[in-house]
């Protein structure tokens, strides 16, 4: 079986942000914004699928998915544009290929103790986010 995503997760470090927010062509007023929030992450998993909460003070962010299935992703309030995305597993690490306007994008993420490290890339840059763990949903 898989890793346990199931968690409430704190950022405590976030990696060349501002870069990978240029990379999607995010405006500056919005680059600045976002790199100043340190959002949660909440989410929950039974098996494939997954709900995954994005949550910060300015915009919050939702992804309802399967892994293995693909979906068209409304990434309004991220840089508003619309891709086709697709999450595998990789061992216990979850690959998201995202197709549209921009070349090589996607995320992983992966569980190493009680953190959650994430991976964002486009077009050629990564930026690289640490949560901790807070707490555990009881079953």
């Amino acid at each position: 079986m898989p890793a346990d995503y199931n968690g409430y997760w704190k950022m405590i470090s976030n990696e060349n942000f501002e870069e990978y927010l240029k990379a999607l062509d995010v405006n500056v007023a919005i680059r600045k914004i976002a790199t100043l929030l340190k959002p949660d992450k909440d989410i929950i998993q039974d098996g494939n699928h997954f709900i995954i909460k994005t949550l910060s003070t300015f915009r919050n962010y939702n992804m309802d998915f399967v892994v293995g299935e693909e979906f068209g992703e409304d990434l309004s309030g991220v840089d508003d544009r619309k891709c086709m995305t697709t999450i595998t597993w990789d061992g216990d690490k979850l690959i998201c290929v995202q197709k549209g306007e921009i070349e090589g994008r996607g995320w992983t993420h992966w569980i190493e103790g009680d953190e959650l490290h994430l991976e964002l890339r486009a077009a050629g840059t990564v930026s690289k986010q640490v949560f901790k763990k807070s707490y555990t949903p009881a079953d």
